[in-house]
């Protein structure tokens, strides 16, 4: 095989309203601000990924890190494990967390993409991995009572087994009202995993995971500071349902922490913040040293190539956010995600839609 030399990475800055608003405890999501990457070799083929950067502010100093990346790695061999360790390297010193992390992940991604289309595969059988169908849930927002009731009874219908909401009300009592109020709306036969998205102290962490103690949650999600990694060892240790974390977790370093201070029995990272592809092999290889099961955030259509080539595979989260700018969303069926035929991570664009949206 010739060597595919990376020719240009180029980067495309939208706004993508939402079909459903998502409400959290500390704001209500109208509209993704994402940055589309693209990775042209000089051979013609063209790899994609997305950043999410949640505020628009966010937008241009992550595009213009991205170019700047760019230039630094235009030339060299599309191998993406050695452009990954090029640019960690060489901002060790500034550090390779936030947006700058943010910026080597989507290169990262955008790689392994371009690699695999150029090689006419999927970025599942390019890592070794084979086509699996993975159990995949709906995430409901801060909506209370009857709005989590609702949405939930939605993603059954749909066909989802698994539906996660975001708690953290004012009190245990509102907390507990919606999870029973979900439960009776889609059965006993559904899994249901909630998320407090930080929002609580260690102390009333485990008073209200004490509450919920009956109510056979699949998984209590981030009860408290995702970097305060000894309380949430503290809070696992005094809980009687799965605590998972992960999700704000950067780079393999924040998780090999949170696996010495022993802070989860489950694993959710996301594909920007772990480091893209070549993170999360990371990843994978570390939880499977530790058996941990291996569920994603956000990413739907790469993070499902991922879990395939994941050991300890566990859930999919779909999100349906970014649907509007791409040609071939992710498909679910029956409840479990299905990634079909599609080259590299099954990413390309609607050129009209994202016209539309450009900032």
């Amino acid at each position: 095989m010739t060597t595919t030399t990376i020719a240009s990475i180029q980067v495309t800055a939208v706004s993508v309203p939402m079909t459903h608003p998502h409400k959290t405890a500390s704001g209500t999501i109208s509209a993704c601000p994402l940055l589309l990457i693209d990775a042209t070799s000089a051979c013609g083929a063209t790899g994609h990924s997305i950043l999410f950067t949640y505020t628009p502010g966010a937008l241009k100093p992550t595009g213009d890190l991205v170019l700047g990346l760019g230039e630094l790695i235009r030339g060299k061999t599309a191998a993406p494990k050695d452009i990954f360790a090029f640019l960690n390297s060489k901002h060790r010193l500034l550090g390779t967390q936030g947006l700058v992390g943010m910026a080597i992940a989507g290169i990262d991604m955008a790689l392994w993409d371009l690699l695999a289309r150029r090689t006419h595969q999927s970025l599942t059988e390019l890592l070794g991995g084979s086509q699996k169908p993975i159990a995949a849930y709906g995430g409901v927002g801060f909506d209370g009572v009857i709005g989590s009731a609702n949405a939930a009874e939605a993603f059954v219908q749909q066909g989802f087994t698994g539906v996660k909401a975001k708690i953290g009300y004012a009190t245990v009592a509102e907390d507990l009202a919606v999870v029973q109020a979900m439960r009776a709306a889609v059965g006993e036969n559904v899994s249901i995993m909630v998320d407090y998205n930080q929002s609580l102290g260690p102390a009333e962490a485990i008073a209200r995971l004490s509450a919920l103690a009956d109510e056979g949650l699949e998984w209590v999600e981030e009860p408290s500071l995702a970097h305060d990694y000894q309380s949430l060892a503290h809070i696992r240790t005094n809980a009687s349902m799965p605590i998972q974390a992960g999700e704000n977790w950067w780079g393999i370093q924040d998780l090999q922490h949170a696996l010495d201070a022993g802070s989860t029995d489950l694993l959710m990272p996301d594909i920007m913040k772990i480091g893209g592809v070549s993170g999360w092999l990371n990843a994978a290889a570390m939880a499977e040293a530790k058996q941990l099961r291996v569920s994603n955030h956000l990413w739907p259509e790469i993070s499902a190539r991922m879990l395939e080539c994941t050991p300890t595979a566990h859930w999919l989260e779909y999100a349906d956010w970014w649907n509007p700018i791409l040609k071939s969303p992710l498909q679910i069926e029956n409840g479990y995600a299905i990634t079909g035929d599609a080259l590299g991570a099954g990413i390309e664009w609607c050129g009209d839609a994202v016209e539309r949206y450009r900032v």
